[in-house]
């Protein structure tokens, strides 16, 4: 094919179609690029759950619910025990009923506060060993004074992907 008709061909095809056909790009020692495919949009890379990302979802469903957090960072000194003793009574009630939607807690040891109980375990983990503690510490039973509380079982929502958790609650601002 002569250089004019090469010419005419190019023009035409890029004009009307905007591509060099492949045997013209061959024809002048062209290469011409495979296509490829547009890029899939870039996704952020997964985040991967954190351990505390539990504990500061408790933290956000409990000052959700009962407003906890903004009650333990408040000072106090400046309000009458009647006062704090009032508001105390609603957020006990509200952050209980939200501990309950999520979690059933249970006592370690199912016993009476106040009587003797035999130890079962040595595990620290489960039992702590007050007073007189022997050396080994091993013991075969003592007072009981605090029953101690295990989660049966925790039921919290998903976090959403991409969400900031350790914002516990986000700041509000009402527009005027």
């Amino acid at each position: 094919m002569s250089r004019i008709g090469l010419a005419f061909r190019s023009f035409f095809a890029i004009l009307f179609s905007g591509k060099l056909p492949v045997d013209i790009a061959q024809e002048l020692g062209f290469s011409q690029k495979k296509s490829q495919p547009a890029p899939a949009k870039a996704t952020p890379p997964a985040r991967t759950p954190q351990p505390s990302d539990g504990a500061l979802q408790i933290l956000g469903i409990l000052q959700r619910d009962a407003r906890l957090i903004d009650f333990l960072m408040e000072d106090l000194s400046a309000y009458p025990d009647d006062q704090v003793g009032s508001a105390v009574r609603s957020l006990h009630e509200q952050c209980r009923d939200s501990l309950n939607r999520y979690l059933r807690l249970a006592p370690v040891i199912d016993g009476v506060e106040g009587s003797f109980t035999k130890i079962d375990s040595n595990d620290p983990a489960t039992v702590k060993l007050l007073g007189n503690v022997p050396v080994n510490g091993k013991a075969p039973g003592g007072v009981l004074r605090h029953k101690g509380w295990k989660a049966e079982k925790i039921e919290l929502p998903p976090i959403a992907l991409g969400a900031n958790a350790t914002v516990i609650a986000p700041a509000e601002i009402e527009i005027e």
